[in-house]
């Protein structure tokens, strides 16, 4: 991950206007506003965030802040552009770099800085961040959060007058797609449809229960299919059995294995 201060070029007190996020890995940008930010200060695109009480920028944002700064991914001689710049594709971070993120539209600027300089406020913000998540039924997710909290939330509430998410809640294998945003920023289905931590923290009711403690339940309650063999003391073309009969019902299926509760497993085994 690589870190920037976004200055502005004609203030001589070098006062970070905000922070940007670049995880290599994933070519991902995310942007954060510190505490005191002022929307007037603030780059446009990025004051309306602040307007709104929200001090990180999601991907979507972030990318379309960063794409207002380079040579455009339609431009006609972008081919010449590239060649020219000593690139072989088109990178929204290469290009960034180029002019340390200059632009003739404004009179903003990057500086990388090292993690140990961000604000300390930062700190309340990464433990939001989400460490992983779970679909249940209904709309529902456990969502685990760094600082060790896990949270039900039901997103139902959260997309109620969103019609983009009607699709995802009226079908089971799209809601079950959920999926953790670069970092930990978020969940998302898509690049539209996307639910920050502080909105799950904040929605979200608290469940006494750890990840370290569902990642124990799933490592001594869950069995594959040779852990089900042993068990019931049979054969894989007995499992295959007792799962077409419906007297075995896998949690998860795919080519290579198959996986059982092993609750389940043991009470087939007592009748």
């Amino acid at each position: 991950m690589k870190v920037f201060a976004i200055r502005d070029e004609f203030d001589t007190s070098n006062k970070n206007l905000a922070y940007l996020f670049y995880y290599e890995n994933e070519k991902k940008f995310y942007i954060e506003l510190p505490e005191d930010a002022d929307p007037w200060e603030t780059p446009l695109l990025l004051s309306s965030f602040l307007k709104r009480g929200q001090k990180t920028v999601n991907s979507y944002w972030s990318l379309m802040w960063v794409r207002q700064r380079i040579v455009p991914s339609d431009r006609q001689n972008l081919g010449q552009i590239l060649k020219e710049n000593g690139l072989e594709e088109y990178d929204e971070f290469e290009l960034l770099m180029l002019a340390n993120g200059r632009c003739a539209q404004d009179d903003y600027y990057l500086t990388l800085l090292s993690e140990e300089q961000l604000p300390r406020e930062f700190l309340g913000r990464y433990q939001k961040r989400i460490e992983d998540v779970v679909p249940l039924k209904e709309g529902n997710l456990l969502v685990f959060f760094r600082e060790g909290s896990l949270k039900k939330v039901n997103v139902k509430d959260i997309f109620k007058n969103d019609v983009r998410f009607a699709a995802i809640m009226n079908r089971k294998d799209l809601f079950e797609k959920v999926r953790i945003q670069t970092g930990g920023y978020g969940i998302y289905w898509n690049e539209q449809i996307t639910i920050a931590d502080e909105v799950l923290y904040k929605n979200g009711v608290d469940i006494p229960l750890t990840l370290g403690d569902f990642r124990s339940f799933v490592s001594n309650r869950v069995v594959n299919t040779a852990e089900v063999m042993e068990l019931l003391e049979c054969s894989r073309q007995n499992v295959n059995d007792l799962v077409k009969r419906g007297k075995l019902t896998p949690v998860k299926k795919n080519q290579k294995n198959t996986l059982f509760l092993k609750s389940e497993v043991l009470q087939r085994k007592w009748s």
